[in-house]
């Protein structure tokens, strides 16, 4: 089990990380938050610093940080190293949802979709790696995407960074193991966030950010490999891994 006193989460301001990080101020944990946009940014640690009683930002604290920046990780990294002392945790949360078509089109939108879903946070995981695995403890997760388990037409631009990273995330795993640092795969379904507004979000298939916050801590907290959230998604996505190609190609998906 991993205690989870001080955690680092980039992305902060996205939907999740922020439910994420009032479950972990509701536990006594320390965070450091970074995010792009930093009037966002500020909001969050001042209702966190409400949450965990903490006035004076002395155990909620922050930073900007535009994270699809590689060239920037190593200097927010150091920053929150020293601001947290050791860290024992981290949560990979930033990312966008790009338009399918639009990729269709557009070469350069193709790779900037892929850099900001998966090569930045790549870049990022390997810059930290070295530091949990020097310490021998620790948890490290990112939120991938059950829309990395196959291509599908509507969003392969999307699926292809989601399983990239899903890929490196279960080399890293295999690698850190041995340190005994556990690497934490998250595969969130369809959530009702701000990336997914103008989709039908009506159904059973889709849960709230608090929903899948819960289940990220949880995995994080057990050191579970791969964390389908919610848990019906395993179910769902083995189902479509098992459909055969010739046919897979077939449906509009």
């Amino acid at each position: 089990m991993n205690p989870m006193k001080n955690v680092v989460l980039f992305g902060a301001t996205s939907a999740i990380a922020s439910a994420a990080a009032r479950e972990w101020v509701d536990t006594g944990a320390r965070l450091f938050c970074v995010a792009r946009d930093g009037e966002a940014l500020e909001a969050l640690l001042a209702d966190l610093r409400v949450r965990g009683d903490d006035p004076d930002g002395t155990r909620i604290l922050g930073a900007t940080a535009d994270l699809a920046d590689i060239d920037g990780h190593a200097a927010i990294w150091q920053q929150a190293q020293e601001a947290l002392g050791e860290v024992d945790s981290v949560l990979l949360a930033w990312g966008t949802l790009p338009d399918q078509a639009t990729c269709n089109a557009s070469v350069d939108e193709t790779l900037e979709a892929i850099h900001v879903n998966g090569t930045s946070a790549i870049a990022l995981l390997a810059r930290i790696a070295p530091d949990f695995e020097a310490r021998g403890r620790g948890v490290i997760a990112a939120i991938g995407s059950v829309a990395g388990d196959r291509g599908r037409q509507s969003n392969y631009a999307y699926g292809t960074a989601k399983g990239m990273l899903a890929i490196y995330l279960q080399g890293l795993r295999n690698r850190l193991f041995f340190s005994g640092v556990d690497v934490v795969t998250l595969k969130p379904g369809f959530v009702r966030t701000p990336m997914t507004e103008g989709f039908n979000r009506a159904g059973a298939l889709w849960a709230e950010p608090e929903t899948v916050a819960r289940g990220i801590v949880r995995a994080m907290h057990r050191g579970r490999d791969v964390a389908y959230l919610p848990g019906k998604w395993w179910v769902i996505m083995t189902i479509i891994r098992l459909i055969p190609e010739y046919l897979f190609k077939r449906l509009k998906l």
